[in-house]
C-alpha cells in the first residue's frame, strides 16, 4: 500500500447545524470529503475514517457538549462519505478483519486518534508510505492525527478545502505548525488528479 487517505471525524454531529458539536460551516466540506473518499477507492487506496463513539456519560463530556454517542444518529457519517466495502474497528482489544475493506472506520473516545487501541495495528496492516488527511476540526482532531502521523516519519498532506476549523486564526496557526513539522498543505485538485 502506498497512500492512505485519513478522513477525520466527518460525522453528523460535527458537520451539520443542530449537531451536538457542530463546527460552523463544516457542511460545506462534505462534497470535498466525498470526492476524496471516492477518488481513493477508485485508485485502490484505503480510506481510514476516524469516528468518535462515545458512551452517554463519557468523561469527554465534562469538557465538550455531548456528541457522537455510539448508535445515535449524530454519531453516523453522512452517506456521501461512506464507501461500499467497510470494516468497523471498535476501540477494544480485539481481532482485526480488514481484508477487502475500502474504508476502515476506526472508533475512538478522545480527540487524539493515537490513543485508540487499534490504530497502530491498523497502520501496520496498511503499511502506508504516506497519508492524505482531511476532516474536522482542524485545530483539534485533525491536528492530533497529523502530528501523530508526522511523528512516524511519513509524508503527510492536508487538503485545505477539506478541513474546517472552529476558529479561523487557529486553523491558520495549525497550517503553519504542519508546515514547520514537514507536512504539506495541498488543494483538492492537487490531490485528486486524473
Amino acid at each position: 500500500m502506498s497512500t492512505v487517505f485519513v478522513d477525520v471525524d466527518t460525522q453528523l454531529d460535527f458537520l451539520y447545524p443542530g449537531g451536538g458539536l457542530y463546527v460552523p460551516g463544516a457542511e460545506r466540506i462534505v462534497p470535498a470529503i466525498e470526492r476524496l473518499n471516492r477518488y481513493a477507492a477508485a485508485h485502490g487506496m484505503t480510506v481510514l475514517s476516524t469516528t468518535d463513539a462515545h458512551t452517554e456519560n463519557d468523561p469527554e463530556f465534562t469538557k465538550w457538549p455531548p456528541h457522537c454517542v455510539a448508535g445515535a444518529i449524530g454519531q453516523h457519517k453522512p452517506a456521501a462519505t461512506l464507501l461500499d466495502r467497510r470494516a468497523v474497528v471498535p476501540n477494544l482489544d480485539c481481532g482485526l478483519s480488514l481484508e477487502g475493506a475500502q474504508q476502515i472506520i476506526l472508533e475512538k473516545q478522545t480527540v487524539d486518534v493515537f490513543e485508540a487501541r487499534q490504530l497502530r495495528r491498523v497502520l501496520e496492516t496498511l503499511n502506508a508510505k504516506d497519508f492524505v488527511v482531511y476532516g474536522v476540526a482542524t485545530e483539534i482532531c485533525v491536528w492530533n492525527a497529523v502530528r501523530g502521523l508526522l511523528a512516524l516519519k511519513r509524508p503527510v498532506t492536508v487538503v485545505a478545502e477539506a478541513v474546517k476549523e472552529l476558529a479561523a486564526a487557529d486553523g491558520a496557526r495549525v497550517f503553519d505548525q504542519i508546515r514547520a513539522l514537514g507536512g504539506v498543505i495541498s488543494t483538492l485538485d492537487g490531490v485528486c488528479r486524473n
